[in-house]
Formats: structure tokens, sequence, C-alpha cells
């Protein structure tokens, strides 16, 4: 260790710079901590031999049970990749792979195990709920009824708004679509003129015995097959 003063006057070491610990203090949250487990363990141990099952005892800061007000999107969850410790997939104690609970350290293999554990009363006591629910007065119940029925009102409007963009929005794919067959309709007219044009251009410039490349064939393979013409022999 070096005996070189700091910058500051004071003596300095090689590990000066780590971070000191109040050993008193850890040492004494250790205490605690194990006192807590062994005062659970034998709360889950009474609970077992009476017939029960354990649920963490309240301390007085618990709240009333209130509806969830955010819906779960599993279907955003398909498809996607999760990396999980090794040895996570024995049991529901810990993280592992499948639905995990923060508060209360589980891992559920399905969204309908997890779904009952969020309503259990192991889980509401752990996220400091009482598993107790308030019973609404009839002021309370109007003043629901009141914002569902302006929600529902919103949620209308919305939607009429979303049929006239969706309506705006098909008229003008419909004008689109009128309009490309209208562009191939006259390229297709004014190819054929510029065809019959050369045509009529060709026999000007050489006669009428010319021969224009298409005009003939439907005579050439009569002639081939050996028909002149389907006329009639009988006189008149």
């Amino acid at each position: 260790m070096s005996n070189k003063g700091s910058a500051y006057g004071q003596a300095a070491g090689d590990t000066d710079f780590r971070k000191k610990y109040d050993l008193d203090e850890y040492a004494a949250k250790a205490a605690a901590r194990e006192a807590a487990e062994k005062e659970e363990r034998k709360a889950r141990w009474e609970a077992k031999m009476a017939g029960k099952k354990y649920y963490k005892p309240m301390d007085g800061t618990e709240t009333l049970t209130t509806a969830r007000n955010a819906t779960q999107d599993f279907s955003k969850l398909v498809g996607t990749t999760s990396l999980v410790p090794a040895g996570a997939g024995v049991g529901k104690r810990g993280r592992g792979a499948g639905f995990y609970c923060e508060a209360c350290d589980l891992t559920f293999k399905d969204n309908l195990q997890w779904l009952e554990h969020t309503n259990s009363m192991q889980h509401q006591r752990a996220v400091g709920a009482t598993g107790q629910v308030k019973k609404a007065t009839a002021e309370e119940v109007h003043a629901r009824i009141e914002a569902l029925w302006q929600r529902q009102q919103e949620l209308k409007r919305e939607q009429v708004i979303s049929l006239q963009e969706r309506l705006e929005v098909r008229k003008e794919e419909e004008e689109r679509e009128r309009e490309e067959k209208r562009r191939k309709r006259k390229e297709a007219e004014e190819k054929k003129r510029l065809e019959k044009e050369a045509v009529l251009k060709a026999k000007t410039d050489y006669g009428e015995d010319v021969r224009i490349e298409g005009e003939h064939d439907e005579d050439d393979m009569m002639a081939a097959m050996g028909f002149t013409g389907f006329g009639t022999t009988m006189k008149k």
C-alpha cells in the first residue's frame, strides 16, 4: 500500500477508491430478514397443520381491492422470444419461461393460470390489497353509468368519422381506378391508330400489292390447308 498523500492533504492508499460498508448496519438487516423468514415459516407451518392456505399477514397499510384498469394483451407475445436462466423450467417459484408475476415471484405456463392467480387472495395480499371490495353508493353508481354513457357516445362519434373517412378513401381509390382504365384505353386506341396509319402509308408508297405483316395470315393458312373459299358451285 502506498503512503503517498492525496491531493487534499490526506492519507491515501491503493484501495481508497472502494466503497466503505457499515458492517453493523448490514448485520442488523440480515438479522431482521432472518427473523422475518423464520416467522413466515412458522406461520406457513401452522396454516398447513390447520388445513388452511397461508396468506401474507396484513400490516394495516393495505387498500381495498379494485378492478383492473388495463387489459392484458396476450396476442402481442405471439412469436416473441425471451431469455430465462438455466434450470428455470422446474416449478413455479422464480422467473422462468411463461407468464411471470413479480409481486409473488411465480411463473405460470399459460395465461389462464396467470389470470386466476391475479384474482387470488395470495396475489391480492402480495400487491397490498385486502381482497375486499368497497360497496358503491347510489351516487357512485349513477356517476359510473353516466361516464360509460358518455364513452359510448364518443365511440359512436368516432365510428361515424371513421366511416366517412373510409368512404372518402374508397371514392378516391375508385376515381384512380377509372383514371387508370381511361389511360390504358387511350393508349390502346393510339396504338391501333398508329398501326393503321403505318399500313395506309405503306400501301400508298408501294401500292396495293405490298404485303403487310400479319394482314394475310388467315388467307395463307386457308391456302395451306387447301381451301380456296366456302362459296357454292351451284349454277344460278
